[in-house]
């Protein structure tokens, strides 16, 4: 089952060279248990078990990656940059595959891969220079608007939705004050005339942290390109004993919820709170079953595989009778 890591436990799980053979494991058997693929070689020098990356988020991967590239670099390390920058910074990502280490130089004239590291040539304001924890970063306006402007756009949507959420939502409102300045703030980020700016400033005014998945997000981004416009984040249901329920979308004009089920629900072990997989199935049947009983509304669910286009979602809630106006 899938689980998350933070950077604490992502660097308890980086294995160096020194430390493997220092256990033991002899130089032929390092290279039998690489080859084998027991062993997975993140970076030169640095490796991690291959059972342990299976079972993690994509950002988890990345982040051993981008801690493998850290401590083969000579101190005070790299800058990274965009979507290794955003998971030191413990943000999600939105990927279909996982992207290469990227990390900032100045002085080449164009940007290149190299070992596997993508080494962009740009230049970033020493105040858009952080320390995490003793890994240097583009701060995260900086990160956020970096991604806005070079990952496809469902990528882009999902990083400045978690972003806005850390700095202006609380519980499930969000601060429209602090979610303003928040876009000021990335959006002065956003050279005009550079490549991607048009992409970056319609997803910075398109973000909303009250979506609280990467999913949530691509599904918003699809029922905004499909025409959803009575359209609602975040809906507090009262049930009928009192309980308090937000769901993740409100269809305002036929009068139904709907909700994101992203598989993390059921099988990470952080989501499910140290309930058992069943007992989830079970809490989220009574609730839908409550919520209907007080509200009256329909109900549709989905999750990753129909969100892969915008038409996919929309045959999706078409079978609830969920339909865009017009």
């Amino acid at each position: 089952m899938r689980r998350r890591i933070d950077l604490a436990e992502a660097r308890s799980l980086l294995l160096s060279r020194t430390q493997l053979l220092a256990s033991g494991m002899t130089e032929r058997q390092l290279r039998a248990d690489v080859q084998a693929g027991l062993l997975i070689r993140l970076h030169r020098g640095f490796y991690a078990p291959a059972a342990v990356l299976r079972d993690l988020w994509p950002e988890g991967r990345h982040l051993l990656r981008v801690l493998a590239v850290h401590a083969a670099s000579p101190a005070p390390g790299p800058v990274f940059s965009h979507t290794s920058a955003a998971v030191v910074h413990g943000h999600p990502l939105y990927v279909t595959t996982e992207p290469p280490v990227q990390v900032v130089i100045n002085g080449r004239r164009h940007s290149r891969i190299e070992a596997g590291v993508i080494r962009r040539d740009m230049a970033v304001a020493e105040a858009d220079i952080v320390d995490v924890d003793g890994i240097r970063v583009t701060s995260l306006p900086r990160t956020v608007a970096d991604i806005a402007r070079t990952m496809p756009r469902e990528a882009a949507v999902a990083h400045a939705d978690s972003a806005l959420r850390s700095f202006a939502v609380v519980g499930n409102v969000q601060d429209a004050e602090a979610a303003e300045h928040w876009r000021r703030t990335t959006l002065e980020r956003v050279a005009v005339g550079t490549r991607g700016a048009r992409q970056a400033r319609w997803v910075l005014h398109f973000a909303d942290g009250r979506a609280q998945l990467p999913g949530e997000s691509v599904s918003r981004l699809h029922l905004h390109t499909l025409g959803y416009t009575r359209l609602d984040l975040q809906i507090r249901v009262v049930g009928s004993a009192g309980d308090e329920y937000w769901l993740d979308f409100g269809f305002l004009g036929v009068k139904s919820f709907g909700e994101f089920d992203g598989l993390g629900k059921y099988t990470d072990a952080d989501m499910r709170a140290g309930l058992s997989m069943e007992d989830v199935l079970i809490r989220e049947k009574l609730r839908e079953d409550d919520v209907r009983g007080v509200t009256g509304w329909g109900f549709a669910r989905w999750g990753h595989e129909h969100i892969r286009t915008a038409d996919t979602l929309g045959r999706r809630l078409a079978a609830f009778r969920i339909l865009p106006p017009g």
